[in-house]
């Protein structure tokens, strides 16, 4: 099917655009009534993104009342674990919690071997197939995964964490465990993440949260690595986040992806300085920007958009936009970056 807006795509390919693309990231609910309406409906996170026509309907409503320029599905990192045989628990107010987790080699006993990817994770494959009829050639759907350095995080620590010491700690203690453990991750994401593209995906994240918490050396071996083995299995737009990697910029722009998301603490200057025009960047506007006032918003996005120097920009913020946040000035940024003329 032709998408009639495919802003994103051409940017993430480095063809002509006639202005940037913006989206968010976790713009699939968090900031919209609309969107706590149908949580509202359902016991929790988990079963909303486990319902396959709800899931698809929250990833709809941004681009109906925000006007974004690219859906994105409406799932969580964590279903990858989950799909490996070891469940987690949305905590409200909390976050995820893992009852078992990973610390020795009798914990991966836990562990199923040899799963169907495509089965066990069929919800989230089936609310891309629905996304897809629903947006009918609107905007591009973006599919997503967590990178292994993450859901390594999570499997181990069993929660989220100001340091990830217990994950830290493994790859000192048992360093073999922590990559056999990686190397299982790396294998069902890529089998999860083609299977989006086959169900109607038309580009993809790989979102590394807790890049920033390992020094440069640590981040090259249990970090990118498994990351790169990622990229170089799929084609297609693809966009690696990897936020706080600061150390590995140099090496992300070598990775074989279109895209670079930035955090807000990156500087794009530098950034567009190592990707020359190889790569698309994506973002890095301060999400704590969009609680200023209109005129704020405005000034603080036009100054982003005039440090860009390229066309091969994906307009986002740094992070997830955050859940109190006002629709009305989400708005106005994305209205004043859909104004600004390259």
């Amino acid at each position: 099917m032709k998408i009639s807006n495919d802003l994103y795509l051409r940017a993430s390919r480095g063809e002509k655009i006639e202005r940037y693309p913006v989206w968010l990231m976790r713009q699939a609910g968090r900031i919209l009534p609309e969107y706590r309406a149908v949580r509202a409906s359902v016991s929790g996170f988990k079963e909303l993104a486990e319902t396959p026509e709800l899931a698809a309907e929250v990833t709809v409503q941004p681009v109906d009342i925000l006007g974004v320029d690219a859906a994105i599905i409406f799932s969580d990192i964590l279903v990858v674990p989950d799909a490996m045989g070891l469940p987690y628990q949305m905590i409200e107010k909390k976050g995820p919690w893992f009852e078992h987790t990973i610390h020795s080699e009798s914990d991966l006993k836990r562990l199923d071997i040899k799963i169907d990817v495509a089965e066990r994770l069929s919800y989230v494959l089936e609310a891309i197939s629905i996304t897809k009829r629903e947006l009918n050639g609107r905007v591009p759907l973006i599919g997503f995964a967590g990178a292994p350095w993450t859901i390594l995080c999570y499997m181990v620590e069993g929660s989220g964490s100001k340091t990830f010491s217990e994950t830290r700690k493994l790859l000192y203690t048992n360093p073999k465990l922590a990559h056999e453990l990686l190397q299982r991750i790396t294998d069902v994401t890529i089998i999860y993440l083609k299977a989006q593209l086959k169900h109607g995906a038309d580009a993809l994240q790989l979102f590394d949260s807790w890049a920033g918490i390992l020094g440069h050396k640590q981040y090259q071996e249990f970090g990118m690595k498994y990351i790169q083995q990622i990229v170089n299995a799929i084609e297609g737009p693809f966009t690696v986040f990897s936020k706080g990697a600061y150390s590995a910029l140099p090496a992300l722009m070598d990775l074989a992806c279109t895209t670079i998301g930035l955090d807000w603490n990156m500087n794009i200057e530098h950034a567009r300085s190592l990707a020359g025009e190889k790569k698309t960047l994506q973002g890095n506007l301060d999400p704590c920007v969009l609680y200023g006032s209109e005129s704020a918003i405005e000034k603080e996005t036009l100054q982003l958009l005039h440090s860009f120097k390229s066309q091969r920009h994906i307009v986002n913020l740094g992070h997830g936009v955050y859940p109190d946040i006002k629709p009305e000035n989400v708005k106005a940024f994305i209205k004043t970056v859909k104004n600004y003329e390259i």
